[in-house]
C-alpha cells in the first residue's frame, strides 16, 4: 500500500502507526462499498456549418437543432458512478449518471436547467434459473437503434425516429431474464411513455380533456416489453448478429392521446467482416393526437476502411400524419442522408466529421427563407471519453 508525504512523516513521528492506517483503509465499511465502483464519463463538443440562409432544419435532438447550427457547440458532459451486480448470487448495485449542458435540458431525468439525471437505478440479481436481473429508478429506453450518448452511435447527429418516435427514458421498474445465451427479454411498468423533458414524472389525472372529464386516472402507467436475439458463435460470419422487438404503451401529456411505440431493428455481420449492416422500423400511434400515427424506416452501412478509420452511413424514410417532423406540415414525407467519417486520431478521442442531408418530398418547405426543400450541413465532432 501506498502513503502520502504527511502520512509518512506523521508516522515517523510517532503520531500515527502505518499498519493502523492500512487495516483502517481495508476494512472501514465506505472503502469497502466503493472499492467496486468505477468511475467514467465523456466530454461532447461540436463545430456545425449550415448550407443556405437560415438555420430552421427538421426536428432533430438537441445537437444538431436549430440552435446549435453555424457556431460552435458544447453539447454534454456526463459523470457516470457504477457499481456492476454480481453473477450467480444476490446480489445489488446501481448507476448513477448525471448529465451537464444543453443536451441534459431536453431528458426525461431534467432536474433544472441544464442538469438531468439521464439513469439512476438500483441494479438487482435474483439467482432465479438463470438470474433475473432489475433496474428500479430512471432507466434508458428499451427500444431504438440509437442512444442518447453519441459516441455510442454510428452517426453524430441522431436520425428522425430517436427525437420524434421514441421515449427518451422511464421512471419505474425493468426486469431482464437471458433465457440462452442466443434468447432474451425485458419486461417493465414505468410513470409514462412520454418523450419531453420531465415527462418520466408525470402521472394521471393529466388534466381535463375536451369532453370535461379527466383525460386518465392516477393508476394509470406506461407498459413495455422487448426481445432480443444474438446469432451464437457457432453460426460463423453471421455470429454476434442480432434482432431486437420492443411495445412500449404509455401515457402522453395531451388530449386523449394514448401512444403505442412499436419498434423492430437489428444489425447484421456479413462474410466481409470489415462490413456491418443495420436497420430499423419505428411505429407510433396516437403519438401527437388521437388516431395520429408516424413512422420511419432506416438503414445503416458500416464499414471499417484502415483500423483507425470507419465511415458510416445512415439513410431514413419518414412520414407521419402531420407536423411531427416539420411543425405545421401535413402529411409529411422526409428523407435523410447522413454520411460519416471517424478516425481515431488521439488516445480516448472520438473524432469524426458529418455531412446530412434531409428534404421534404410531401410538404411545404424545411424553411420559410426561400422556400427551401433541402436542408445541407457540415459537423465536426470530438468526445472525449474517461
Amino acid at each position: 500500500m501506498k502513503f502520502n508525504k504527511w502520512t509518512l512523516a506523521l508516522a515517523a513521528t510517532g503520531v500515527v502507526s502505518l499498519a493502523g492506517i492500512a487495516q483502517a483503509d481495508e476494512s472501514h465499511p465506505v472503502n469497502t462499498a466503493l472499492s467496486s465502483t468505477t468511475l467514467s464519463g465523456y466530454v461532447d463538443t461540436a463545430a456545425i456549418w449550415n448550407f443556405g440562409r437560415g438555420a430552421a432544419v427538421v426536428n432533430r435532438w438537441s445537437n444538431t437543432d436549430a440552435s446549435r447550427q453555424d457556431g460552435f457547440n458544447l453539447n454534454a458532459v456526463k459523470l457516470q458512478l457504477e457499481k456492476p451486480i454480481d453473477e450467480g448470487t444476490w446480489s445489488a448495485g446501481y448507476k448513477a449518471e448525471l448529465m451537464f449542458g444543453p443536451d441534459a435540458a431536453m431528458l426525461p431525468g431534467n432536474i433544472g436547467g441544464q442538469t438531468a439525471l439521464k439513469q439512476a437505478y438500483v441494479a438487482l440479481r435474483a439467482p432465479v434459473g438463470n438470474g433475473i436481473d432489475f433496474k428500479v429508478g430512471q432507466f434508458d429506453p428499451i427500444i431504438g437503434y440509437e442512444v442518447t450518448d453519441s459516441y455510442a452511435n454510428p452517426n453524430f447527429s441522431r436520425g428522425l425516429a430517436f427525437n420524434n418516435l421514441q421515449p427518451l427514458g422511464h421512471q419505474g421498474v425493468l426486469a431482464t431474464y437471458q433465457f440462452t445465451d442466443w434468447f432474451g427479454a425485458s419486461v417493465g411498468v414505468a410513470n409514462t411513455a412520454n418523450n419531453a423533458a420531465g415527462g418520466s414524472n408525470a402521472r394521471g389525472p393529466v388534466g381535463i380533456n375536451s369532453k370535461g372529464t379527466f383525460a386518465d386516472p392516477e393508476s394509470y402507467k406506461a407498459y413495455m416489453v422487448g426481445l432480443v436475439f444474438k446469432a451464437p458463435e457457432s453460426w460463423g460470419w453471421a455470429a454476434g448478429s442480432s434482432l431486437y422487438g420492443g411495445v412500449v404503451k404509455g401515457l402522453e401529456v395531451g388530449d386523449n392521446n394514448d401512444p403505442v411505440n412499436y419498434y423492430v431493428g437489428g444489425s447484421l455481420a456479413t462474410p466481409i467482416k470489415e462490413l456491418t449492416l443495420g436497420a430499423s422500423y419505428d411505429y407510433q400511434a396516437n403519438g401527437s393526437f388521437a388516431q395520429s400515427y408516424a413512422n420511419v424506416i432506416a438503414g445503416y452501412i458500416s464499414y471499417q476502411v484502415t483500423e483507425k478509420l470507419r465511415l458510416n452511413n445512415r439513410f431514413e424514410y419518414g412520414t407521419s400524419s402531420g407536423g411531427l417532423f416539420v411543425a405545421g406540415v401535413n402529411d409529411e414525407e422526409i428523407i435523410g442522408v447522413t454520411s460519416t467519417l471517424d478516425y481515431q486520431l488521439f488516445a480516448n478521442v472520438v473524432s469524426r466529421a458529418e455531412f446530412r442531408w434531409d428534404t421534404i418530398v410531401s410538404g411545404s418547405t424545411l424553411r420559410g427563407i426561400g422556400g427551401y426543400k433541402n436542408d445541407l450541413s457540415v459537423a465536426l465532432n470530438l468526445i472525449y471519453k474517461f
